[in-house]
């Protein structure tokens, strides 16, 4: 339920790459999008034969899911992904994370209202 004075949901997030992604002609892609994940974003790589033979694939394949932008990279698929440095990795890792849970004050005022219920 929205309550009165609140925004609507924000469902993607810029971020800049420490390092960034160096493209197939050596152009280098700092800025990108990512937008918050769906359900089906954590479920579908489960199916997947690459996860199921390397858990650790898991997190290439949701990242390439839920990136909507980099630079001007057309189209951002695993390949994409496997070839970013691992301390942009880690920081996309990171930033999935923070923009994908609630906030503790967000966390906090459910409960209450739950409690008043």
């Amino acid at each position: 339920m929205n309550k009165p004075g609140k925004s609507p949901l924000q469902t993607e997030f810029e971020f800049t790459l420490p390092r960034g992604y160096v493209g197939p002609d050596g152009t280098l892609h700092r800025n990108g999008r990512m937008r918050l994940a769906t359900a089906m974003d954590e479920i579908a790589p489960l199916r997947d034969p690459r996860v199921r033979a390397n858990q650790a694939y898991l997190v290439i394949i949701l990242l390439a899911r839920v990136i909507t932008k980099l630079g001007t990279i057309e189209v951002i698929d695993t390949g994409v992904i496997e070839n970013l440095f691992s301390s942009d990795l880690a920081y996309l890792q990171d930033f999935y994370r923070k923009i994908n849970e609630l906030p503790e004050d967000e966390t906090a005022e459910e409960e209450t209202s739950e409690a008043g219920e």
